[in-house]
């Protein structure tokens, strides 16, 4: 499944190597030309005219191709956030988003060392032998929060 968002930002790395690759070579144009004046005054055009738009495209480029690696990554994640909350597929129907809760169990567990608590059926916990009851101290505390795919609450208790 790929979304629409993933194919717009193939263009922007590929716009972002590209600028990259036309200042490398604006700026090894600039260096030869400059290499072979012997006098400061000859040498500026080069430098006006291929170093600094070349240094510029580079810039840019690396701009273009950080900002793409991050609009892919955001893309891909929410990907797979929506395979994670998907219904199943019936009668050949393609899953679509859930809007309630996918657990709906009244234990709460939590994974030692993390940062969430869940219901116990949690897809994220449902079979991870190292999840244990949550201590009702440690929702006191305010230590862990409620997961965002199961939605817990406190009173499930």
């Amino acid at each position: 499944m790929r979304t629409a968002r993933l194919r717009t930002v193939h263009p922007v790395l590929w716009a972002g190597w590209a600028a990259l690759a036309a200042g490398a070579v604006l700026c090894v144009i600039g260096w030869y030309g400059v290499s072979g004046e012997r006098y400061a005054e000859r040498q500026l055009p080069y430098l006006a005219s291929c170093t600094i738009p070349g240094a510029a495209l580079i810039v840019a480029g690396a701009v273009l191709l950080t900002h793409g690696r991050g609009a892919l990554a955001a893309a891909r994640v929410e990907e797979l956030y929506g395979l994670l909350v998907a219904e199943p597929a019936e009668d050949g129907e393609s899953g679509q988003a859930v809007t309630a809760p996918l657990a709906v169990s009244g234990d709460l567990l939590m994974v030692p060392g993390g940062t969430l608590w869940h219901r116990a059926d949690c897809p994220l916990v449902a079979g991870k032998a190292e999840a244990v009851p949550v201590d009702a101290k440690v929702l006191a505390g305010g230590e862990l929060g409620p997961c965002p795919i199961c939605e817990p609450s406190e009173e499930t208790d």
